[in-house]
């Protein structure tokens, strides 16, 4: 108070940027601040209709308690506490690794800021990799750039993109539904989100007259100049076909559009005949039509996978046929925020560079990669068996990463009540399955969807036995919840 007066506050609700005011994230939204309440009621001893909150809410594996890789361990601990290197409880070839990083880093400790891009030594081990994954197409270490997981540079890439006002607005393509982070991110910078729907009845594929429609609709009012692909898919799960690739590189290069491909549960393909195409190789194999002049970011993290290393925060991003002067400006972009971590950009060298047969740690490592890999796999049919056996719920194949996205049947009495309450329907479904059941997942209007049905995001992550027990519950509380509101 000055001389009587009340000194208005410099940020209030009505002064703040109004973009950040737009962002909206539903994986870590207020159905997730009311499971945490709820647990904390449990550990009080508040009696609930239930012992345990399950959140399916999330792809982080190690919380849902998938067990880490021990080699990405093993070379992490050596490397943040060297000491142990004189120890003889690690093996050597986890000794040699750690060695290896150290030496990379400034004053040989994993302390030291790095390289605004990334260690050097880490990122031409990425180009390796890739050049290993897309069948020896070249890759140069210059256009690989190390993040704090993808969100990092995917937001870095959507700076860099929009520009322009009112109808010379950058339009920027994203499926519907999509991960959060892409809505999100286009509130914060102010851009048009152009949505592109995939096609449920066709186990959530991308059709290419779609886009077509979606584009020459946002064209009448802003200037859609990128377009976002999530394979496999993020929260739909499904894999792309090869063919489905090409189309998509066909249809950016004759729309000049820059192409963002959202790769990060590469390793996560579980059903059969589907497998991973890189948009890079499939680019390249097509020819120097393409391959000389369509320009792609893609994206990679430790998070996902087998590796789960989700607080870690490490991932990164490959750029193809960038302007080397507007490359310029990315490389000053990245170095504002210094670097991305040091411990996350070991653990990404180790999933890039891992043990190879003859190795000590070989045998070990491989059992346990693909210990995660068949259980995720079983735990991808478990869901969708189990959730198709339920009248009123209906569920696409998982086909790869870590989440269905099942449609659900919400009777009308529901819907007015939920619009009544200023509730999206299947967020109002989804409480209700909290407060009764313990079950955390995510409502369908947080990821978008076609108007008039109503989807929940869940992960695949939880232990079969839980998984199980969760999916059966699911199914009993839909059946009574259509019984009370029918």
């Amino acid at each position: 108070m000055e001389n009587g007066t009340v000194r208005e506050r410099v940020l209030t609700l009505d002064s703040m940027n109004p973009c950040v005011r737009r962002v909206e994230y539903a994986v870590r939204g207020p159905i997730v601040t009311r499971a945490v309440e709820l647990q904390r009621e449990l550990e009080q001893g508040v009696k609930k209709p239930f012992t345990e909150v399950i959140r399916a809410n999330i792809g982080d594996a190690q919380a849902m308690g998938q067990k880490p890789i021990t080699f990405l361990r093993q070379v992490t601990a050596l490397c943040l506490y060297p000491e142990l290197l004189n120890e003889n409880k690690f093996p050597e070839d986890a000794k040699q690794k750690a060695r290896r990083i150290l030496g990379a880093c400034g004053g040989q400790s994993i302390g030291a800021y790095t390289a605004s891009q990334g260690i050097e030594l880490i990122r031409q081990d990425v180009a390796k990799y890739i050049e290993r994954r897309d069948g020896g197409i070249s890759c140069s270490a210059d256009d690989i750039y190390l993040s704090t997981g993808a969100s990092d540079t995917i937001v870095t890439m959507l700076k860099l993109l929009v520009t322009g006002h009112g109808t010379s607005r950058t339009g920027v393509m994203i499926p519907i539904p999509q991960y959060p982070l892409y809505s999100a991110a286009l509130a914060e910078l102010d851009a048009v989100q152009v949505n592109y729907y995939l096609d449920e009845e066709n186990c959530w594929a991308l059709s290419i007259s779609e886009l077509r429609k979606a584009l020459s609709e946002a064209r009448k009012h802003c200037d859609p100049k990128v377009l976002c692909i999530i394979n496999p898919g993020n929260p739909t799960g499904q894999v792309q076909s090869r063919k489905c690739i090409e189309d998509v590189i066909r249809f950016a290069a004759e729309e000049n559009l820059f192409l963002m491909a959202d790769e990060v549960y590469q390793d996560n393909v579980y059903a059969e005949g589907c497998a991973f195409h890189s948009f890079k190789k499939v680019l390249f194999e097509m020819g120097p039509k393409y391959s000389d002049v369509v320009e792609l970011a893609s994206f990679h993290s430790i998070s996902k996978g087998f590796m789960g290393e989700c607080g870690f925060r490490g991932g990164y991003m490959e750029v193809i046929n960038m302007d080397p002067e507007v490359k310029q400006q990315l490389t000053k972009l990245v170095s504002v925020r210094l670097c991305p971590p040091a411990p996350a950009q070991a653990v990404l060298d180790v999933i890039m560079n891992p043990p190879q047969p003859g190795d000590p740690s070989y045998k070990q490592f491989a059992a346990e990669r693909q210990a995660v890999l068949s259980n995720l796999a079983e735990k991808a049919s478990l869901t969708e068996e189990i959730l198709n056996q339920a009248p009123g719920i209906r569920c696409n194949p998982v086909q790869g990463a870590m989440y269905s996205f099942p449609r659900i049947e919400i009777p009308e009495k529901a819907v007015k009540l939920a619009q009544d309450h200023g509730q999206a329907p299947d967020m109002f479904f989804c409480m209700k399955l909290l407060e009764q059941t313990g079950i955390c997942v995510v409502p369908g209007s947080g990821f978008g969807q076609r108007d008039g049905t109503y989807h929940f995001r869940m992960t695949i992550l939880p232990p079969k036995e839980q998984l199980k027990t969760l999916l059966e519950k699911l199914k009993d509380f839909h059946a009574k919840f259509i019984q009370e509101y029918s």
